[in-house]
């Protein structure tokens, strides 16, 4: 099907340097198409429907970057079916559905979890995935390709819970402290409660600023640990990593929160030795507990993280 290559570099991120030979970049091109339409047989999808949205979420790569390596880093057959989606094809969509958003109950169920509020969460994961609004296209617009489809879909119903669960909370009374108070004081030491009450405000500055020093990618991993209480487990198939290597990431993100931290609190504070080491006690028992509730500011939706 000729024309595909230069379409694909028309709508690319990338300003890829045009190969001599667009006959090899157009075949490549068709069998990507061919080999991702292969699972999903009874969608139709225009080839050059596909490569443009193939080549608009492209992984980021230098001009010179060879294309079939980025082009294996995606899971092509689940980038087709949710660019048919986009498109509003019937038959993706009841595929999506019976595939995807049927798999949610069970991955969202758990003793806490009231089955009538699972109901309205997947309800409300499928509006939010497959509806356009006024603002812009629907949500599965910003599937990448870059990890398993289902594994996407969850931490995007996982966040939709997360807000119903929050706005169905009543408000905290302004006094208090809730980041703070539920993080417990290691064996009721009054000495440690009194340097946490004295420095809450300084610790959670330092810890936000702190996390702001992170790249993007640490902080959309933590929170997806976190915050969306993912498991090793689906972060590795998220990522298409091991889970040592997930685990590898985690440690490193945390250390760098933790020293950023500390160095920021010793210069702001000007505490005794003494006091600053009573502090540390704090700050070793509390920061992991605390982390969660920190994520909640605002950084947005980064990309996974880029790393081997």
């Amino acid at each position: 099907m000729p024309g595909l290559a230069a379409t694909f570099l028309a709508h690319a991120k990338v300003r890829f340097i045009p190969p001599e030979a667009s006959a090899e970049l157009d075949g490549l091109l068709l069998r990507a198409w061919e080999t991702a339409r292969e699972r999903w047989p009874a969608v139709e999808l225009p080839a050059e429907a596909f490569v443009t949205h193939l080549a608009e979420r492209l992984p980021e790569a230098s001009p010179d970057s060879p294309i079939e390596p980025l082009l294996a880093q995606l899971s092509l057959a689940e980038l087709y079916l949710a660019c048919a989606c986009l498109r509003g094809a019937p038959a993706a969509i009841e595929l999506f559905d019976r595939n995807y958003l049927a798999k949610l109950p069970g991955l969202l169920r758990g003793p806490k979890q009231p089955e009538a509020m699972i109901d309205d969460i997947c309800q409300l994961a499928r509006v939010k995935l497959l509806v356009p609004t006024p603002e812009g296209a629907p949500k599965i617009a910003e599937y990448t390709g870059r990890g398993a489809l289902l594994s996407w879909v969850r931490v995007i119903t996982v966040r939709i819970a997360i807000k119903l669960q929050a706005a169905q909370k009543p408000a905290p009374d302004q006094d208090s402290d809730p980041e703070l108070e539920q993080i417990p004081t290691p064996g009721g030491d009054a000495e440690l409660e009194l340097i946490k009450r004295r420095y809450q405000t300084d610790f959670r500055q330092a810890v936000r600023e702190a996390f702001s020093e992170l790249s993007a990618d640490d902080r959309h991993l933590l929170r997806l640990y976190f915050v969306d209480q993912l498991s090793m487990y689906e972060l590795a198939s998220l990522f298409r990593v091991n889970q040592s290597t997930v685990s590898r990431w985690l440690k490193s993100a945390r250390q760098e929160v933790y020293e950023e931290t500390r160095r920021r609190l010793q210069e702001r504070l000007g505490l005794s030795t003494r006091d600053f080491k009573s502090f540390l006690a704090v700050l070793d028992s509390q920061l992991e507990l605390n982390i969660s509730q920190l994520l909640g500011v605002r950084d947005g939706v980064p990309r996974p993280p880029g790393k081997d």
